[in-house]
């Protein structure tokens, strides 16, 4: 574990803060490694043409208990990874938009989240298409 102090400004009050695991912190994919993770998300949208750095997908179910159920398990992933996907719900859609802030773009992250949304839905869900 890594530990990082500051001082507060115009205090003598200092803040540290832990990192458990900062060697692996994400890192914004180059564009090379976004093409390559995409080849292998092939539903998920590449918003950088939108002037997004994200990745997105809209899921389609047969009901509203079916999208909420997505999202209830969805979130319970998010939590376990530490990462938070932007979405939206309307009746049997989810749009989900998967971005790492605090890389400024795509991550290994959302990769990961991706492909656990992706698993779920397919393996739990009847979808519309």
């Amino acid at each position: 574990m890594i530990h990082a102090c500051m001082l507060m400004r115009g205090t003598t009050t200092t803040a540290c803060r832990s990192y458990r695991h900062l060697s692996t912190l994400p890192y914004a994919f180059t564009a090379a490694q976004r093409s390559e993770a995409l080849t292998n998300l092939p539903r998920w949208k590449d918003e950088k043409e939108a002037g997004k750095d994200a990745i997105s997908q809209v899921f389609t179910f047969s009901d509203f208990s079916q999208a909420w159920a997505f999202m209830s398990r969805s979130a319970l992933i998010a939590e376990k990874l530490d990462h938070h996907p932007e979405w939206f719900n309307v009746y049997n859609r989810v749009e989900v938009t998967l971005t790492t802030h605090d890389t400024g773009g795509v991550s290994a992250k959302d990769v990961e989240m991706a492909q656990a949304m992706d698993e779920y839905a397919d393996a739990e869900m009847p979808r519309n298409m």
